[in-house]
């Protein structure tokens, strides 16, 4: 019997790539026989987790990259398309916040950096919407491809303070689902788009709200805790069945969706 869930050969793409979730997803695929290429900012970094994922004798390829250039996009388009070969997913896993795009409690809405506020939106929407550009194309002209969003559980439950993430976030889900019937509208049921939206996993962006130096939790971190069923956040390798399962073609009926991963956060009414 055929195994749905198999990627092996697969060549996938994923933006974020070094980030806590991105690396435990990129070592995943890997893992399963994808080839996979892996954009970030950070050089050294990004090379030291493609040579991780080498010596345990796998395919990956490290490029530095910046989601908000298509001119960089494109280079990275080739090179990836050169050693590879064409891409199969696209997984847009890049993102962000700044501390001025957040209304602290002792702040209002008037206080808001508008500055940094367009950053983050541009960071999180824009830098999903150029690499789909970028990345699809030749998807749309082979008529056939896979695009993975990353969404937020502050897109059903804003969360107090931050605007900026909730908003861009919220944009994408929206765009996943315009682009998913845009796509299979125009070019068939090959390709597909749909977005993931991971609960609370410990990053590096939102350790220090949510952790404290000793690694008690925040009165945030307390509360988000109390709001999720498992009585938990989730550990960064808790994401990488679901990303497998729609980069596969186990999920090939799935389409225009967001993929709730969070112990049960956006089930809980708090009563």
């Amino acid at each position: 019997m055929k195994n749905e869930f198999n990627i092996a050969g697969k060549v996938i793409v994923i933006t974020g790539g070094t980030g806590v979730l991105g690396s435990s997803i990129s070592k995943h695929l890997a893992a399963q026989g994808a080839k996979v290429a892996i954009l970030g900012r950070d050089a050294v970094k990004g090379k030291a987790l493609e040579n991780e994922i080498k010596a345990e004798g796998h395919e990956a390829l490290f490029l530095v990259s910046d989601v908000l250039n298509i001119d960089i996009l494109q280079q990275n388009h080739d090179e990836i398309k050169a050693k590879f070969g064409p891409v199969d997913v696209l997984i847009n896993a890049a993102g962000g916040n700044r501390a001025g795009a957040n209304v602290l409690p002792e702040q209002s809405f008037f206080d808001l950096d508008l500055e940094q506020l367009r950053q983050v939106i541009d960071l999180n929407l824009y830098g999903t919407i150029y690499p789909t550009r970028v990345f699809t194309k030749e998807m749309v002209d082979r008529k056939e491809g896979n695009i993975i969003n990353f969404t937020s559980a502050t897109v059903a439950r804003p969360m107090t303070r931050v605007i900026g993430y909730s908003a861009a976030k919220s944009a994408i889900q929206n765009f996943t689902k315009w682009l998913a019937v845009e796509y299979s509208q125009k070019y068939g049921d090959k390709i597909r788009v749909n977005s993931i939206c991971p609960g609370f996993f410990l990053t590096e962006q939102n350790r220090t709200l949510l952790t404290n130096e000793d690694g008690s939790l925040t009165p945030r971190g307390n509360k988000i805790i109390n709001s999720t069923p498992f009585g938990r956040m989730g550990v960064a390798d808790e994401l990488n069945g679901t990303i497998q399962w729609l980069c596969s073609d186990a999920s090939r009926f799935v389409n225009g969706q967001n993929i709730i991963v969070d112990g049960g956060f956006d089930a809980y009414s708090g009563v």
